[in-house]
């Protein structure tokens, strides 16, 4: 019976473009997810948005002189070109700046707060009087408590990974003047009347990934504290109580919510309201995918929320990857050292940057990525393996048998070995994809291809033709039954160049109406004339790209 797959992915902040990073930690492994379980014939609902909230905005938005909301809804634009030319398969891909989300934050808002969930108290509060404002965290820059990292931002160290409440020696981001304390009232989460319940659940998640469930279980040992859900801000979610008409809702509380706002948001758009609670509700799963730095948002604050709220599955599974590097190195914006997506689709087709993504994905530990290593990929892996494969079978076959399948005869010892070893394929590569190890899955798709490429050598059917029609027909047509395989298998990894290869087989419709099924090509059917999936690029491009960065 098919599930209800609730595939929920961190939302950007809408304050630039993407770079591989970002791609590598959430975006690429929530879509190859999503598309195995749509083959699969489960329900899917991938979801997420723009944070246009978020203090990176309204820092971008004062360096260019222009509002928030039109830096946000620029760069939200690009991310929604970004998602289509990568094949990011969001059912919906929102902002966190609509009527909806504002609404159904209220709603979680003040049912935590009937629920005594939420209470007011007062804080100190940085004030800038130079700047003339309250300072939100990113707007305070000192030293990490944990670390001693000296550039750590007031919610967040970006060096050891750690929530923060207490700086040393803070300074105004914008001005670097120190900053005065003063009193202000807010509303605060009380996270630590859940710390039991979320303990046992957390422990009782045995399917989480090591760094996710160590990750939780040293928030939890180190003590939930109250968290303040309210900031002195101008730009955000408004505070739906009377006397807080200039704070607004602090925007971790409110991004998490939007996986249920946009979900609802969906259902609208499909004419029916009540359409997210089968993602919401039952027996439905929901999968998070996050960077490690997400982690505790997502496996103790939003739990907390749903827990206080309540009716509502908590996540199944926060599969978090570890950081992408490059070239050796931390990502950095402010440095230029970067590989930015718009730039890289400009240049180059998308599945190359998907595979290596996915061969290199950061599950367990942080991978590199470097232009070198791209290259080799493309040329050794995708055009010499897998699309060589293809292209000499597709081209043999088109030029030898008028364009068409030809018919099977019976099947030796070999080709049941290949053909055995395509319907394995199948499981060696869907379970691991169920499970979200998607290094594993795509090697064990690989592994079917260097086997084709080792059958076609062996039976050499250029060489058997000359002196037996019908023992070519045979090699031929086993070998297009694993390349029709690799169609599939490889679909949610490589969708562009999938249904490429599903065109050039000469099937109707999408690779998704076949299924995550074995078929092998019909007797008699019609193939298109053969191109490359590929294509082999150049040695120079590793110092052109390389001297892009910085």
């Amino acid at each position: 019976m098919p599930q209800h797959i609730l595939v929920a992915v961190a939302w950007p902040y809408a304050n630039g473009p993407l770079h591989l990073g970002h791609i590598a930690g959430a975006y690429l492994p929530a879509d190859i997810f999503a598309r195995y379980h749509r083959l699969k014939g489960n329900h899917v609902l991938m979801v997420s948005g723009s944070d246009m909230h978020g203090t990176p905005i309204t820092i971008s938005a004062e360096r260019e002189g222009v509002s928030p909301e039109e830096v946000a809804t620029r760069n939200h634009q690009g991310f929604l070109e970004s998602w289509q030319k990568l094949g990011i398969s969001f059912d919906l891909f929102t902002t966190t700046h609509t009527p909806n989300h504002a609404e159904v934050v209220h709603d979680i808002f003040l049912t935590l707060r009937d629920n005594d969930c939420i209470f007011k108290d007062t804080m100190p509060s940085a004030y800038c009087p130079q700047c003339d404002r309250y300072l939100p965290d990113r707007y305070l820059e000192g030293e990490c408590p944990y670390c001693h990292f000296p550039a750590a931002r007031g919610d967040q160290c970006d060096e050891c990974g750690k929530t923060i409440s207490t700086l040393y020696g803070f300074r105004c981001s914008i001005c670097g003047a120190s900053p005065q304390i003063r009193i202000s009232e807010h509303f605060f989460l009380r996270l630590s009347r859940f710390s039991d319940r979320l303990e046992s659940w957390a422990r009782a998640q045995t399917h989480w990934r090591s760094n996710v469930a160590n990750f939780t279980m040293r928030y939890i040992e180190e003590g939930l504290r109250d968290r303040a859900i309210t900031r002195d801000l101008e730009w955000g979610v408004t505070v739906p109580v009377d006397g807080f008409e200039n704070k607004r809702i602090y925007v971790w509380f409110e991004a998490v919510i939007g996986y249920l706002s946009a979900s609802k948001e969906w259902a609208r758009i499909n004419g029916d309201s009540e359409l997210w609670r089968q993602f919401w509700t039952g027996d439905a799963r929901a999968y998070y995918f996050i960077g490690k730095d997400n982690i505790p948002f997502h496996t103790l604050i939003w739990p907390a929320i749903l827990l206080g709220y309540g009716g509502l599955n908590l996540p199944y599974d926060v599969p978090a990857n570890e950081f992408l590097t490059l070239e050796g190195r931390k990502f950095s914006t402010s440095r230029n050292w970067a590989v930015w997506l718009p730039g890289y689709l400009k240049r180059y087709d998308p599945d190359p940057l998907r595979y290596i993504l996915s061969v290199n994905m950061p599950e367990t530990g942080d991978t590199d990525f470097s232009w070198r290593e791209f290259l080799r990929r493309n040329n050794d892996e995708l055009v010499a393996t897998y699309g060589n494969l293809a292209h000499r079978v597709l081209s043999f076959t088109y030029r030898n048998f008028d364009g068409h399948v030809p018919a099977l005869g019976e099947l030796d010892l070999s080709d049941n070995a290949l053909l055995s070893k395509a319907r394995d394929t199948l499981d060696s590569v869907g379970e691991p994809l169920s499970n979200c190890h998607f290094k594993e899955a795509i090697k064990a798709a690989f592994s079917l291809a260097q086997e084709a490429n080792r059958y076609l050598d062996e039976k050499a059917p250029w060489k058997a033709i000359k002196q037996n029609r019908d023992a070519a027909a045979q090699t031929v047509g086993v070998a297009l039954g694993a390349v029709s395989c690799l169609r599939t298998v490889l679909s949610p990894f490589l969708p562009f160049s999938s249904e490429k290869l599903h065109r050039l087989l000469g099937s109707g419709g999408s690779v998704e109406d076949v299924g995550w099924s074995f078929t092998f090509p019909l007797t008699g059917q019609a193939l298109a004339l053969p191109e490359p999936l590929f294509t082999k690029l150049d040695d120079e491009l590793v110092a052109e790209e390389t001297a892009r960065l910085g």
